[in-house]
């Protein structure tokens, strides 16, 4: 990317140096995301950042790839643990991601990656590590994944800590009634819509749109798509810009993919596809059920749907994730490929240059380095091996019986994940060991929980 393609916001060291001297920027956020796809870092003064961080990088604990959503140490990891002192790993700033934090004041932001200072490599279990690796795969094969994430969430009028201290019961929606498309109802919360569109587009992040969703107070914002590692990081941030400016506002943002049963859950749709030399590779004359296409988007879709099941928790990380598949619902249940066809996991839509893969199956609750990790190994898989894609699903896919539904549970995906041989020979067996004791975790926390709906079903009448 040359200087006069890069989007408004984006910074070299020497325009992030002139704004300090003009005192428009006095603060970095340096950080680097956790398993959970949180931002975790330091804020730094920004000269310091300049005279040191910027070429020397800054280090934090490695529990941090280790820790459950409380922020406590969990036992059993191999890569950190009491035993061996929760030591640090190296924070790299990586200096294509610097840019201006419109949302806050004076602030820029950078993203790092975390390597291992023994050996100065990345640390695998990192999730945009795990993506970069992928991302050499692709490159090694001459090509250039682009890629969109689609983000849907509920804004609700209450600040988060009133949310909190409410148990997160009778919350104010952002809206009455369902909004999908209406622009009278979309208006009504343009102060919280269109200051994060306008703060995304004024930090580097190029948007394309927000509108109403199918749930009450629910909205999706989009963003261009771009080169897959660029649009991980934005989605990133586009969470965190979306979350802090209704924050700022005594509002609140929830990316749950399931916030309310009688409630339409929030997915996270994203789309992909492979380039080379300037040309989508996916585009072709090969007759593939009702659409035109290259065997490289064959193959890579038939290796992508064949692979999905055992790669599921990086797609769908929590409890709260699988809730989200009901029939009807326009969360997919059942692993099947259509053209333009929202019943169906994989809809196919575009046509020459601009055909891709909708993958349906991420909620709003997913990290974006692990599924588009995921995405990359079983697709690039698919193409080496030249794997099939099943035949194409015609009409509603919900009442497609022959066709395999998607994992039930957190339990059942974290199984295949652990047995799937394809995931250790692909990222690890330290990674995949890593994972699935993360998302065993995730459901021994779970299991133990007493829940409203044990309360209201067992109370008195049990």
């Amino acid at each position: 990317m040359t200087l006069s393609e890069r989007p408004t916001g984006c910074l070299t060291l020497e325009e992030l140096r002139a704004q300090v001297a003009q005192e428009t920027i006095d603060t970095v956020l340096v950080g680097f995301t956790d398993l959970y796809g949180r931002l975790a870092g330091k804020r730094f003064d920004a000269g310091f950042f300049l005279e040191e961080v910027a070429t020397q990088g800054t280090h934090g604990c490695d529990y941090l790839l280790t820790v459950d959503m409380e922020m406590e140490p969990v036992a059993g990891y191999e890569f950190a643990n009491w035993e061996q002192g929760y030591g640090d790993v190296h924070l790299v700033p990586d200096l294509n991601t610097l840019r201006h934090a419109s949302w806050l004041d004076r602030t820029a932001i950078v993203l790092c990656d975390v390597i291992d200072d023994s050996t100065g490599a990345g640390v695998p279990q990192a999730p945009r590590v795990m993506l970069s690796n992928q991302l050499a795969r692709a490159t090694e094969l001459n090509f250039q994944p682009q890629a969109a994430s689609e983000l849907e969430y509920y804004l609700f009028r209450t600040s988060y800590r009133e949310a909190a201290e409410a148990g997160y019961h009778d919350l104010p929606a952002g809206g009455w009634y369902l909004e999908d498309y209406q622009l009278l109802h979309g208006s009504r919360d343009e102060d919280i819509h269109g200051a994060a569109r306008r703060h995304l587009a004024a930090s580097g992040i190029p948007v394309e749109n927000t509108k109403g969703e199918w749930g009450l107070g629910q909205h999706e914002l989009n963003i261009r798509y771009g080169p897959v590692l660029d649009m991980a990081d934005r989605h990133v941030l586009l969470k965190q810009c979306l979350k802090e400016t209704a924050d700022s506002a005594g509002a609140a943002v929830s990316f749950m993919a399931k916030f309310d049963t009688d409630q339409a859950g929030s997915s996270c749709h994203v789309h992909i596809s492979l380039w080379q030399d300037g040309q989508n590779a996916f585009a072709g004359d090969d007759q593939l059920g009702p659409i035109h296409c290259s065997p490289t988007f064959r193959h890579f879709l038939g290796g992508f749907m064949q692979h999905v099941s055992e790669l599921m928790p990086l797609l769908a990380p929590t409890v709260n994730s699988y809730k989200r598949f009901q029939s009807g619902s326009w969360a997919p249940t059942r692993i099947a490929w259509s053209h333009d066809n929202r019943t169906a996991g994989f809809r196919v839509v575009g046509h020459d240059q601009s055909l891709r893969v909708e993958c349906r199956i991420p909620g709003a609750d997913c990290n974006p380095y692990l599924v588009y990790s995921a995405a990359l190994a079983a697709g690039l898989d698919g193409i080496a091996n030249q794997i099939e894609p099943p035949e194409h699903s015609d009409g509603d896919v919900y009442q497609s019986d022959l066709v395999p539904a998607v994992p039930a549970t957190l339990a059942e995906a974290t199984s295949l994940l652990s047995n799937s041989q394809f995931a250790r020979s692909t990222f690890g067996d330290d990674v995949i060991d890593h994972y699935v004791h993360f998302f065993r975790t995730e459901q021994a926390a779970y299991d133990r929980a007493v829940t409203d709906w044990e309360r209201r079903r067992y109370f008195e009448r049990i």
